[in-house]
């Protein structure tokens, strides 16, 4: 071999080296699949109401659970205010990294898009449904001394006095306020609104006669009514509820198909990584097929649901429509 043909072969080797190299370092540089590395670090679930409360407990069941099965770190952060409307807005504005997520629920997730002319969020393009986790009917109560037995002898009252008949709520442009608007619609009557801040008051009132009938959670009233002071009339589920088996639903008492509840799902920034969503999609859904956190959630009146981020992003675009025809009719806004 000649000179000239060993420095010929040197250089083509070193060519071949050189680009074996280039190519090693361009593969270093794409950053491997979403789905592979994340999460390194803890994952912030913000919780748009006050500790202690039912949207509040449901997160850190959900989140400890998932936290116990994966050896992730999820750290609740709770940002009430507006309705649940802060909380939702600083995850809607987030980094889309994966690493917040908020747990919203009807109000702040559908009916708020109508009930603000100002929302901050757009729930249907701002947010990336994640999972849905669990709705919980309402139930309507009378204090335990009230004349009225069933729903049907609350409607004949109101129809003999049309607006004489006052209802509670624990505010304005709640879901209790809304469905119980919706339901005076469906059977033609006519009651007054008497909102309240919180529910706490309005069942003293209730029981003190100052109004005639209280629309809530289960959770809230459930005490009250097994200790006798208040009697359930129906419940809001298009089925009974399982600490309330003797009260019919609104729908066996006569008006059929009518369902109103609270639904609870978590999500994250819209434009979030789909290997994300879908990993804590499936996360979620396991934590929800653990047997003590069915029991947990029940224990709150909730019935568990789960699913696909897609059957949740529909139900969030239906929700929206749906409420906002019972907002209007109600004539309630708020700023």
């Amino acid at each position: 071999m000649t000179g000239t043909q060993a420095d010929a072969q040197s250089f083509a080797g070193k060519r071949r080296l050189a680009w074996a190299v280039l190519s090693l370092g361009i593969v270093a540089l794409v950053p491997p699949a979403w789905g592979q590395t994340w999460p390194t670090k803890p994952i912030r679930v913000v919780v748009p109401f006050p500790p202690g409360g039912g949207t509040d407990i449901i997160a850190r069941e959900i989140v400890s659970r998932v936290a116990s099965n994966t050896g992730w770190t999820l750290l609740v952060e709770n940002r009430p205010g507006a309705g649940g409307n802060l909380g939702v807005d600083a995850v809607a504005k987030a980094p889309r990294d994966g690493y917040s997520i908020v747990l919203g629920q009807t109000s702040n997730l559908a009916i708020n898009a109508t009930l603000y002319p100002k929302l901050p969020y757009d729930p249907a393009k701002d947010l990336a449904p994640v999972a849905l986790v669990a709705s919980a009917p309402l139930v309507f109560a009378v204090a335990s001394d009230s004349p009225y037995k069933t729903l049907a002898d609350l409607v004949a009252a109101a129809r003999a006095k049309p607006g004489a008949l006052n209802f509670a709520s624990p505010g304005n442009g709640t879901v209790a306020h809304l469905a119980s608007e919706m339901f005076q619609k469906t059977a033609g009557v006519k009651f007054t609104h008497v909102p309240y801040k919180g529910a706490a008051q309005g069942v003293t009132d209730l029981i003190g006669g100052q109004v005639q009938w209280y629309a809530s959670s289960i959770p809230t009233l459930i005490g009250q009514i097994r200790n006798g002071k208040l009697r359930a009339l129906a419940v809001t589920s298009l089925k009974r509820v399982d600490d309330l088996p003797n009260v019919p639903t609104v729908s066996e008492a006569g008006y059929k198909a009518f369902e109103a509840a609270s639904w609870f799902g978590f999500a994250a920034p819209a434009g979030t990584p789909k290997e994300v969503i879908d990993k804590l999609n499936a996360e979620i859904n396991k934590a929800l097929r653990d047997k003590t956190s069915q029991q947990k959630l029940a224990d709150q009146g909730a019935d568990v649901l789960g699913g696909t981020p897609e059957q949740f992003g529909q139900l969030i675009k239906t929700e929206i429509t749906r409420w906002a025809v019972v907002v209007r009719e109600s004539g309630s806004k708020l700023d």
